[in-house]
């Protein structure tokens, strides 16, 4: 086995990580990635087989789990209760709950909400420059998660200053202050959800707070702690995402000279999955092994963790002819930018649904949208989204 070294902070490859990608497919189904410590794939076929695999899992093995600082225990007070984090069966109890209230219809019902909300943003645009990111892909996804869940939209920017301070804690090289951040952010969340959810309980509404509650298999409900972890990852991982991929699907537009075709409802679709593709907002997801087991001749043992990288599977050549270059009718597998198996991300259709709204709404309402500086990515790792997006409209 091949072992690689790259530096997940050092800036060149937090701007471009796709030359590293494709050495470490070459480097063969499994790498060591040293500057981690761990194992990593990055091949298409290697990810998603991994992802599937029972045999990895996402909890730690308790006997091998280490001690969690005092500190930080109110953050992972949370995280023990989310099902991004769980295996099953208390996974496959958490989702199917979850899955029994944010149904397809559910997201469906959101369209109109959503295309009104980029009108009403659109027209707020100001007239010299600005940050098409603070006026445009953070309000949208945030006010849309926050409608469907029934929370109160002016409280918009809260959620979104909680669930950035909190997202720290998955970052390459968080400090003590990214740390401390977090926690502030996850006391001042779950106190704002307890009377949320207070609230919701004593008088029921038509939103996916009330219906969470009310969701019920085999005469099991969410606990309160349940329901709370279920909220914030929601809020969390239902803006953060599309946030990033509108973002990041707005910079490729422009650099490929596409606002013609991107102004197009009917073009959507496949745009927006080859948006996902190209430049997906999260480029690792950790898988841990739950028993010891060989794959592709190597031996796991139990509780070693092994990271999928998400984005190099979604530049496999083996997978997507010319994968680096970016084509928007593109056909081809479903592409790694929300996983697959267990762990697939439930908000997937929500976010895929806003990108296909707002990317047509905002090119056709302003034709001659400019860039009015080079776009630069968030000096972050493993998601990956812009810092700015200064535009003239």
């Amino acid at each position: 086995m091949q072992a690689l070294s790259q530096s997940p902070t050092d800036p060149a490859f937090v701007q471009d990580p796709y030359p590293f990608y494709h050495r470490a497919r070459a480097a063969g189904d499994l790498f060591l990635w040293e500057d981690y410590g761990q194992l990593a794939a990055a091949g298409y076929a290697q990810v998603k087989r991994l992802l599937k695999d029972r045999r990895l899992g996402r909890e730690m093995p308790a006997d091998l789990a280490p001690p969690v600082p005092e500190r930080l225990q109110p953050f992972y007070d949370v995280e023990a209760h989310s099902m991004l984090e769980l295996d099953p069966p208390r996974h496959t109890r958490l989702r199917g709950l979850v899955l029994r209230a944010f149904t397809s219809a559910t997201v469906e019902a959101q369209r109109p909400a959503i295309e009104a909300l980029c009108t009403d943003l659109i027209a707020r645009f100001p007239s010299g420059p600005f940050d098409l990111l603070e006026a445009f892909c953070r309000p949208l996804p945030v006010i849309t998660i926050a409608t469907l869940l029934g929370v109160d939209t002016a409280r918009a920017p809260d959620l979104l200053a909680w669930s950035n301070a909190m997202v720290g804690m998955y970052q390459a090289g968080r400090t003590r202050e990214m740390e401390e951040a977090a926690i502030a952010a996850t006391q001042a969340f779950t106190a704002f959800l307890a009377e949320e959810i207070t609230r919701r309980r004593a008088s029921p509404s038509d939103d996916l707070i009330s219906q969470l509650i009310a969701a019920e298999a085999e005469g099991e409900k969410l606990t309160a702690a349940e329901l709370t972890s279920t909220v914030i990852l929601l809020l969390n991982a239902g803006h953060e995402a599309t946030v990033h991929s509108l973002g990041n699907g707005i910079k490729i537009i422009f650099e490929h000279e596409l606002a013609a075709h991107a102004s197009s409802t009917e073009n959507a679709p496949l745009l927006t999955e080859e948006i996902l593709r190209h430049a997906p907002p999260l480029h690792i997801f950790e898988r841990i092994a739950r028993e010891d087991f060989e794959i592709y001749g190597h031996h796991l043992k139990r509780g070693q963790r092994i990271s999928c990288l998400l984005a190099g599977a979604n530049r496999d050549p083996d997978a997507y002819p010319d994968p680096d270059s970016f084509n928007p009718t593109r056909r081809g597998p479903s592409n790694m930018a929300f996983g697959a198996g267990l762990h697939f991300c439930v908000g997937a259709p929500l976010a895929r649904l806003e990108l296909q709204i707002a990317l047509p709404a905002l090119f056709t309402a302003c034709p001659g949208l400019t860039l009015a500086e080079p776009p630069l990515y968030a000096p972050v790792y493993h998601f990956h989204g812009l810092e700015k997006l200064i535009v003239t409209a």
